[in-house]
């Protein structure tokens, strides 16, 4: 049978064309074959290499089916690999950091407790180490800067770079000071390496002397000081706290952070408004000359606006930082000569009555009702001129806290004729023993009535009115005397008890002289109001009654405020009274009580209650004004809410400035915007800050 080469069957797997070779392939078999004149042979030479060339195809396409697996494969080994070996660099770093963090923090405590320990080698010495430290943890934050941008992580990055830097200008800030106190730091109390036992057995009057002359070596340092402050505030400014969660593990972390940036932000201001301060001590001490300044004790159980019922005053004199009691008296002697002139403002008439009854003018005792001290003194000492008050150079006014605060720190005085005094707590009236004998002497009513034809005759007088005269004078010069008197041990508590009564508001100053005013009022010891531009809430309370319930009460303020998708701001107040105690009939009974709130000029009043009485909005001292009427009982609760709507719009940043009454002990307040929320006691004026 004869086979036709064209008709061999082929499989289908080998292409119809020719592959490449393939006449050359049947070139060389054909010559190879010419003679033998066999085609069938060529042709399965051909198909043979045809089909090993499929095969080839097939194999190699099979590999290419399987490399793709094989490369993601290689791939997500090489990415495990590397991510782990990144995990590890992570851990390490962050391992180190945290230890060279926890060395740092020893170093911070070492440096705290050296200080307290009022030891200046050692201050030196741990503000040495603790330098080296914070370098060290510095370069392990930097080796781990390149986490700056990873989410969550990068946040925490980026705040220890801002803490870092903080810590360094603080540290700088720290050098200064010690240079500052370095030539009389036993002066003020500090270990040193000298022998000197005069000066180490100095007394606090002293050691007053001392500080005085060297003043003008402090105000050299303030600039550099203030630079410094300056720099710490703006990094720390950089930490939200509200970003930190309120606690790891058992330690509390949002409320440490917060706490860290409301004190820094306290210390720059002090230090920034410190210098105008020191700048005019020299006049205020009376080291060019001698000073004289009429001292007013203010009842802040008794509250008024600048800090209580005015009971008593002083006049004393200050040579060379030396001070030196001339005269004391009661508020009502004074009264007594004194010749109403000037129209009372119609709450104290109306609600105080007594001796508004017959006369619709302003008592001496009375003229402290704008909440603006200066203002207030401007009245008071006009009209106390009128009565034959000796001139001053100024007004300072106390209350019964500072007595307390001061007390604390020298322990129990005697006063000849008066007896002991101290700050124990007393079942007669759950209140410190002074507080109490102040109150006891203090509990007259009515005022004393001269005789107009025989002069020095007393016609009327309360019972104690005479020992309530003679107590102020020698009780304030006692506690003086023995302040003055302490060992160094107790300098820096007395200095820490004076600060804080200034930074609270139970002392304020009105000066004369405007350059001394100035500098008071701008380290915030002249309870004037504040020029603010953002949201501003300032709450003044008048006892009208009297009695002596705000040894009792409590204030909680509470703020909710909204704002709106174009900036409006609407504002809901809402002010709780307490009174826990029960009525006794003498320091404590229904207290009635005027209200009055400032607010930023302009705004606009939507609800008010809670007050038995109220009156229509009105402007004063450069803010709208919301005031009312109402009485809280022993053992109760008085609720006031007032919901007003601000004249400003706020976009990014809300903020909001609180001014403290004077006199007012702790109230607590709570500022919520939105999900935001913070707590706190009203210490001193303070403004609050929230990104919206």
């Amino acid at each position: 049978m004869k086979v036709d080469n064209d008709s061999i069957l082929i499989p289908r797997i080998i292409p119809d064309k020719n592959l490449p070779g393939d006449e050359v392939h049947a070139e060389s078999e054909n010559k190879r074959n010419d003679n033998k004149g066999s085609g069938f042979k060529v042709h399965i030479n051909i198909l043979k290499k045809r089909m090993k060339h499929v095969f080839s195809r097939v194999n190699s396409a099979n590999a290419k089916v399987r490399r793709p697996f094989g490369k993601k494969k290689k791939i997500f080994v090489a990415v495990g690999g590397t991510l782990l070996i990144f995990l590890l660099i992570v851990f390490a770093l962050t391992f180190d950091t945290y230890r060279k963090v926890m060395v740092l923090r020893s170093s911070f405590v070492g440096l705290d407790a050296s200080v307290k320990e009022q030891d200046l080698e050692k201050v030196k010495s741990e503000l040495t180490n603790t330098r080296t430290n914070l370098a060290l943890f510095k370069k392990s934050i930097m080796r781990l800067s390149f986490m700056r941008f990873t989410p969550f992580v990068g946040f925490y990055i980026n705040d220890a770079k801002h803490a870092v830097n903080a810590s360094e200008y603080g540290l700088d800030a720290a050098e200064i000071l010690l240079e500052a106190v370095e030539p009389y730091a036993d002066i003020i109390g500090f270990k040193t390496n000298s022998d000197n036992s005069a000066r180490n057995d100095a007394t606090a009057q002293e050691r007053l002397d001392f500080v005085v002359k060297t003043i003008p070596d402090l105000i050299s340092k303030a600039d550099s000081l203030i630079e410094k402050f300056s720099l710490i505030k703006k990094e720390v400014d950089m930490l939200d706290p509200d970003k930190y969660p309120e606690k790891l593990g058992k330690t509390e972390v949002k409320s440490k952070v917060k706490s860290i940036v409301e004190g820094v932000d306290l210390a720059a201001s002090f230090i920034e408004n410190s210098k105008p301060l020191l700048e005019v001590s020299p006049y205020l001490l009376g080291n060019e000359s001698p000073r004289k300044y009429l001292v007013l004790f203010q009842n802040d159980k008794e509250l008024r606006p600048t800090g209580g019922f005015i009971t008593a005053y002083s006049i004393g004199k200050v040579d060379k930082g030396r001070f030196e009691p001339v005269s004391s008296s009661d508020i009502y002697n004074l009264d007594s000569l004194y010749k109403p002139a000037v129209e009372a403002p119609e709450p104290l008439v109306k609600y105080l009555k007594g001796p508004y009854t017959l006369s619709p003018k302003y008592r001496l005792r009375d003229m402290n009702w704008s909440p603006d001290f200066s203002k207030s003194m401007d009245l008071f000492m006009k009209e106390a001129k009128k009565a034959g008050l000796e001139p001053v150079d100024g007004v300072i006014a106390v209350d019964t806290q500072l007595l307390v605060n001061i007390l604390k720190v020298t322990g129990p005085i005697q006063v000849a004729g008066f007896g002991n005094f101290s700050t124990d707590n007393i079942p007669e009236c759950n209140c410190p023993q002074v507080i109490f004998e102040l109150e006891s002497f203090a509990d007259i009513e009515g005022p004393i009535v001269w005789s107009e034809n025989e002069p020095g005759k007393i016609v009327f007088a309360p019972p104690n009115y005479d020992n309530r005269k003679k107590i102020i004078g020698p009780l304030m010069n006692s506690i003086l005397a023995n302040s003055l008197g302490q060992p160094k041990e107790k300098i820096p508590d007395l200095f820490n008890a004076l600060i804080s009564s200034l930074f609270e508001k139970h002392v304020l100053l009105y000066i004369f002289d405007e350059k001394a005013q100035n500098a008071a009022s701008e380290f915030g010891i002249a309870g004037t109001l504040k020029e603010y531009d953002g949201d501003y809430l300032h709450i003044v309370d008048a006892n009208l009654g009297g009695r002596k319930s705000n040894l009792y009460v409590k204030q909680e303020v509470a703020q909710e405020i909204v704002v709106e998708t174009d900036g409006s701001v609407v504002k809901t107040l809402t002010l709780t009274y307490k009174n826990p105690e029960k009525q006794d009939g003498w320091l404590n009974s229904v207290l009635p009580n005027y209200l009055r709130i400032y607010v930023p000029e302009g705004s606009e009043l939507l609800e008010f209650e809670g007050v038995s009485e109220k009156e229509k909005p009105y402007s004063e001292l450069g803010k709208t004004v919301f005031a009312g009427f109402f009485e809280i009982r022993p053992q109760g609760v008085a609720q006031v809410t007032v919901k007003y709507k601000l004249p400003m719009k706020f976009d990014k940043e809300y903020d909001l400035f609180l001014q403290k009454q004077s006199g007012t002990d702790l109230p607590q307040y709570t500022v919520k915007i939105g999900k935001k929320e913070s707590e706190f006691f009203l210490k001193t004026d303070k403004e609050v800050k929230f990104k919206i």
